[in-house]
């Protein structure tokens, strides 16, 4: 008896691309709906990037949650990544989840985002950051760039652009670093960019 092909899932958000973004963070892919607490990126509530966005830019790592609910606050978060210039993605717009769940483990890439598409959109962009590794590889494996140590960067070219391509711890908190080590790291990055 022959089991049935995984089915594959196209991206369940459009790209996130405020006018005047300079820079764009790329995730892997969204966890399975059953896990959002928002209807936005990074929506796992397990998941801590915007407890990282909160401690580095607020002081809290609570200010874009609502802790009593156990979800974060989508139009804070929005408003948030807009005023910043922070425009959101990921490197797959579609995928097999070989497990069911939500780990870049057990992702299949069945077709990476071309990322040209998006930068066409995001004139200002200056730098790329992909927030885990399979982001990493994935972004890599499209356009033959170097991947930077976890907290570095190197130079990414896509087309006719040149970008800082900065590679930042996960955010998952299977990621085995402190929250604080890791909003170091990123606070550094926005520090380089004159995000902060």
């Amino acid at each position: 008896m022959t089991s049935s092909p995984i089915p594959t899932e196209s991206h369940p958000l459009r790209p996130f691309l405020p006018p005047g973004a300079r820079l764009l963070m790329l995730g892997s892919f969204p966890p399975p709906r059953a896990r959002w607490s928002m209807d936005f990126f990074y929506p796992n509530w397990l998941n801590d990037m915007w407890r990282l966005m909160g401690l580095i830019f607020y002081g809290d790592r609570d200010h874009f949650a609502d802790t009593a609910r156990k979800r974060f606050r989508h139009d804070a978060v929005e408003a948030f990544a807009r005023e910043r210039g922070i425009a959101l993605y990921d490197t797959a717009s579609e995928v097999r989840r070989l497990a069911g769940n939500a780990s870049d483990k057990f992702l299949e890439v069945v077709r990476p985002t071309d990322l040209g598409q998006l930068l066409d959109r995001l004139p200002a962009c200056r730098a790329v950051v992909t927030t885990g590794q399979k982001a990493t590889d994935t972004l890599c494996l499209g356009y033959g760039a170097t991947a930077p140590k976890v907290g570095g960067s190197t130079e990414l070219s896509v087309g006719e652009r040149r970008l800082r391509f900065y590679r930042m711890p996960s955010s998952s908190r299977a990621y085995p670093m402190a929250l604080e080590r890791k909003a170091e790291a990123y606070r550094r990055m926005f520090a380089e960019l004159d995000m902060l």
